[in-house]
């Protein structure tokens, strides 16, 4: 009978715990893009994170084969000075949505290990605060890109 209930008791847990997804699985990125610079010039990362989760997810960093490097960056201007800072996380509302785009939050794309060209594909590896990681397509625009339109900068 000890057994039978043990076993009851490690199903229901089991069949609990596949319920409950990861941050990943709860994030849907649209508009990847990559400004890319002349020489060995960082590259900015863009996306837009939406969440269809009821909590908070957290963007707390990234990682690709193509950079030896990435942080996740926020750009802003105080009193006519723009800076940039490291963060170390983004926070993406529960039901909504977290921009990454120029002048704002990116992703600081750090030492490409082969050189980066308009139209290539590059794959970056998003992780989320509970250790998950969602791999996302961006497209590498040209220096002179200002948003994701395919048509900016040609």
């Amino acid at each position: 009978m000890n057994v039978r209930c043990l076993c009851v008791v490690l199903i229901c847990a089991l069949s609990c715990a596949t319920v409950h997804a990861n941050d990943a699985q709860h994030i849907h990125a649209s508009h990847g893009w990559i400004r890319v610079l002349p020489g060995d010039l960082p590259a900015g990362a863009y996306v837009t994170l939406q969440n269809d989760s009821d909590r908070v997810v957290s963007l707390t960093g990234a990682s690709s084969p193509a950079y030896t490097e990435v942080m996740l960056h926020q750009s802003s201007t105080t009193g006519g000075m723009s800076r940039m800072t490291m963060v170390d996380a983004l926070p993406i509302p529960a039901h909504g949505n977290a921009v990454l785009a120029p002048a704002g939050y990116h992703l600081m794309l750090m030492k490409a290990v082969h050189p980066i060209k308009p139209g290539d594909t590059v794959k970056l590896a998003l992780k989320f605060g509970d250790g998950s990681t969602a791999v996302i397509d961006f497209v590498a625009r040209p220096a002179n890109t200002v948003d994701d339109d395919t048509n900016a900068g040609h």
